[in-house]
């Protein structure tokens, strides 16, 4: 008789831009790589699809696009990995996400869209086990590295996507964890580890469930 495969886990971090979530998805990998645990790095939106490359054009100032269309193709980029996700999942890998559905949301809200439209699109994707939300006022951010490069890093906007996150952190305390993400990063990172551990456990029963909102 052979043994049953235990699904892996679903985890995404979430947050405004330099908060910290690819040192902290970085730094979770790494983790489950020396425990021998099976996982994959993921980073959304995925740009090297034709989708991916349109959406990189975009975002670094090469190429304008509506609000519609570009929101519409970080929706597509996700659903084009759909099948993938949820593979990788059912075969015991544990992806883990930096910036998934929640950011698509938020970052086109904050445009001033409507928070009922943008949403429509994500309706159906796989849902996350767990949201790390790294939560940091946007003046706590501007002196990180490299901040201002890209198309919506900017003091203003940033102020925007922040509260968007907060409005949606309180509908989804069910399966979202915030995080102070002005700590020192090992300290981050210990906590999101010790959270991990119990999500890890709980999956092993859990079937993977949709975003519906």
């Amino acid at each position: 008789m052979t043994n049953m495969i235990k699904r892996g886990a679903f985890i995404v971090f979430e947050g405004c831009d330099r908060s910290g979530k690819s040192t902290q998805s970085r730094l979770l990998v790494e983790h489950l790589q020396k425990t021998a645990v099976p996982v994959k790095h993921m980073v959304f939106p995925e740009r090297s699809s034709n989708i991916g490359q349109l959406i990189n054009g975009y975002l670094t100032n090469k190429q304008d696009l509506n609000d519609e269309t570009i929101h519409l193709l970080f929706a597509a980029n996700r659903w084009e990995h759909t099948n993938e996700i949820l593979n990788l999942l059912k075969s015991g890998t544990t992806l883990v996400v930096d910036r998934y559905s929640y950011s698509g949301v938020v970052y086109s809200a904050a445009k001033g869209m409507s928070l009922k439209w943008c949403m429509s699109p994500e309706n159906g994707l796989p849902r996350p086990d767990i949201v790390f939300y790294l939560k940091a006022e946007a003046d706590a951010l501007l002196d990180r590295g490299n901040y201002g490069e890209e198309r919506y890093e900017k003091k203003e906007f940033q102020m925007k996507v922040a509260k968007i996150y907060e409005e949606i952190y309180e509908k989804e305390k069910d399966y979202w964890h915030q995080v102070d993400a002005k700590q020192n990063p090992s300290d981050i990172h210990e906590q999101i580890k010790e959270k991990f551990a119990d999500i890890l456990k709980n999956v092993e029963t859990n079937e993977i469930s949709q975003i519906k909102w």
